[in-house]
């Protein structure tokens, strides 16, 4: 069976989820309270971005150095190369930011496709959401829709993520590597996960189910 790969980017590519890192840099005020109130779903994506960088004190290039410093998982590299050498498609999906994805990935010379929402900055940064689900209207970027529309006939589904904007995705997953807010929402909603600390673990979980057979 054919497999394909989601990926989440923050805090599962990256060791460190790249908007928490901007809004901990540049965010003043009460931006702790807003991003309380998307993670109970009751804002929007777009809404919370919007309302935190009206927050933000930098500029385009604080951003870029900022990103500069962010680190990615150690063993996904090699994870792209297991995936490549056996003709896995592989997808990032995000609810973050498309300046983010392409700064990190072209520092570390990696290329790959993925969807995100869309970081302007002009008189000061918003973001632009293309890939909504209007029956939900909380992500900017649904992961659900995309994995319906990429993962092709006969499938098999993997999903990675960690965080909240992967619970939905997750659930229509044949496969689920989880960490974080991720694993214990599908814990607690009895979804089969597989608990993984590092890209290095999910290579070893595959080779092990190929010694089994």
């Amino acid at each position: 069976m054919e497999k394909v790969f989601f990926v989440d980017f923050d805090g599962t590519v990256t060791k460190k989820d790249t908007c928490v890192a901007m809004i901990e840099a540049f965010a003043g005020g009460n931006w702790r309270e807003i991003n309380e109130a998307w993670e109970r779903k009751e804002i929007s994506t777009e809404e919370c971005a919007n309302m935190i960088f009206r927050l933000f004190r930098a500029g385009i290039e604080d951003i870029r150095k900022l990103l500069d410093g962010i680190e990615i998982d150690g063993h996904f590299k090699d994870f792209l190369s297991f995936c490549r050498e056996r003709g896995y498609k592989i997808y990032i999906l995000s609810d973050g930011y498309d300046f983010c994805i392409e700064t990190v990935f072209k520092k570390h010379g990696i290329e790959l496709p993925y969807y995100a929402n869309k970081m302007v900055y002009g008189n000061g940064f918003k973001i632009e959401c293309f890939r909504p689900n209007p029956a939900c209207g909380i992500c900017g970027t649904c992961k659900t829709k995309l994995i319906e529309e990429l993962k092709g006939d006969g499938s098999q589904v993997i999903y990675i993520g960690d965080g909240y904007s992967d619970t939905c995705p997750a659930m229509k997953a044949d496969v689920v590597f989880a960490k974080g807010v991720l694993y214990r929402h599908c814990r607690e909603n009895g979804k089969k996960a597989i608990y993984y600390n590092n890209f290095g673990d999910i290579i070893n979980y595959f080779f092990q189910i190929k010694k089994s057979l």
